[in-house]
């Protein structure tokens, strides 16, 4: 959705849809859309400054880094962003510092879709887990710990460290 810069009206423009992604475009390699990529977006100009306010709402499957398992990740992700001219690109280095943080819009044009796809990628943990205390798989049986427990002994001790402890025993 490409909203052209001169024909937004002083009021602005606020548009409430939905946006089909496909999951390829995602950061995440393994994460799949299970609802469509609803949005609240809200656009006013200041000058030749256009300022975004928007909301993003989905649910997504992703693949827990310690099980292996899907779960599901409902996203309520929040952004406020300001765009200024192409032209003042070439002038960063006269810029306020404050307006480094800013995105630049170009040929008086705004791609919505790519702005949105960007902030959704952004909302994606760094190492996604189905929960904070995840056991995990078992080291040595590989079975998920927590759907299907383990009896496995596993040493919890570094054999990298047993030489360590026994010269310090030995100082004892």
């Amino acid at each position: 959705m490409i909203i052209d810069i001169d024909r937004l009206s002083p009021e602005g423009l606020e548009i409430n849809r939905d946006f089909e992604f496909f999951n390829s475009e995602l950061v995440e390699e393994e994460a799949v859309f299970l609802e469509p990529v609803h949005t609240e977006i809200a656009l006013r100009r200041a000058g030749d400054e256009i300022l975004i306010k928007g909301k993003i709402k989905t649910i997504m499957s992703l693949i827990c880094c310690r099980c292996l398992s899907p779960f599901e990740l409902p996203i309520d992700s929040h952004f406020d962003l300001a765009y200024l001219p192409e032209e003042l690109e070439e002038e960063k280095e006269q810029l306020e510092t404050e307006d480094l943080l800013k995105n630049f819009y170009y040929n008086r044009k705004v791609n919505l879709r790519k702005i949105i796809l960007e902030q959704l990628n952004l909302t994606f943990p760094s190492r996604p887990l189905c929960s904070e205390d995840c056991p995990g798989i078992c080291p040595v049986c590989g079975k998920n710990i927590k759907e299907e427990g383990c009896s496995c002994d596993v040493r919890k001790n570094d054999p990298r460290f047993e030489r360590l402890k026994i010269f310090l025993k030995d100082n004892r």
